[in-house]
């Protein structure tokens, strides 16, 4: 198996962006890759202060690369769900009344990327091309060498504050998504996020799930392997690859029979029955056929 690798073993310094890439000892949301380079290229965008576009099928970690991220910078990090419904208060913030010395006032509440610009977070932005083409052009500002936003809440351009950084991620070919603007997409550099496989997700089973038997981690490892390998080649869809439904199932395996845990927590959150066959023959060739 090749090695693993954490951000804790890329050891740089950068004299642009933040002072420095800081090492966070015990940091709960390591990101495992087997290629250095990937770990690399993603701290030194972030750190120059590049926008970083994560790209890779669902459940391939690109959210916990995001939070890995931030801690290894030390950034506190603002989230946003993209979907249909995204509108500007649920990116900027909305006013609303409150009582203040016996009286109804209006008060501003700020929303995750003027929190993010003001404090000097980290903003993730997920399945960026989830939302509507007409809610993000707001963000084109913030995104460029400009840094600003001209909130239309309050009438205030605010500039972000020097450690503001921003990571996106999208999910491509899924129903509900468009394909990304070019004038947006062109404000990021892109990183290509694969599935996590051998030492990699062994050690990640190892850190994130309940699972302690060496041996039902390496079945487990070698099983998403082959559920990878099944879904690139169209036989299952990619939610039966996701590295968060694999933990789950591994969180189930240290307390209940580990074919049934495949079950529960892979096979049942597909829709087509052949697929939940197929995950079943799988599984069964590691674990055994499920007792009824």
């Amino acid at each position: 198996m090749k090695r693993s690798w954490t951000f804790d073993d890329i050891d740089m310094v950068l004299e642009r962006g933040l002072e420095q890439a800081y090492r966070v000892e015990g940091a709960e949301d390591r990101y495992y890759s087997a290629d250095p380079a990937l770990l690399e290229d993603a701290l030194t965008a972030v750190a120059l202060g590049k926008n970083l576009l994560l790209r890779g099928p669902t459940g391939s970690g690109k959210t916990r690369l995001a939070e890995s991220l931030a801690a290894r910078l030390r950034l506190p990090m603002e989230s946003i769900n993209c979907s249909v419904d995204l509108d500007a208060e649920a990116l900027l913030g909305f006013k609303t009344l409150a009582l203040e010395d016996g009286q109804s006032v209006i008060r501003y509440v700020e929303g995750p990327v003027v929190r993010a610009m003001r404090r000097g977070h980290l903003l993730y932005i997920d399945e960026i091309n989830m939302a509507r083409p007409e809610a993000l052009p707001i963000l084109n500002g913030v995104l460029d060498y400009r840094r600003q936003l001209s909130n239309p809440f309050t009438a205030e351009t605010i500039t972000a504050h020097h450690q503001f950084r921003v990571i996106a991620a999208i999910n491509e070919g899924y129903v509900g998504t468009a394909p990304m603007n070019e004038a947006l997409k062109n404000r990021f550099v892109v990183l290509d996020v694969p599935y996590i496989q051998g030492e990699s997700l062994a050690a990640l089973i190892e850190r994130q799930s309940d699972l302690r038997d060496a041996e039902q981690i390496r079945l487990f490892t070698d099983l998403s392997s082959d559920l990878v390998a099944a879904a690139e080649a169209g036989e299952v869809s990619e939610e039966a690859a996701s590295v968060r439904a694999l933990l789950d199932a591994c969180d189930l395996a240290a307390h209940i029979p580990p074919i049934r845990a495949v079950r529960r927590a892979i096979a049942a959150k597909l829709d087509d029955k052949r697929e939940q066959d197929l995950v079943m023959e799988l599984a069964a060739g590691y674990f055994g056929l499920e007792r009824r």
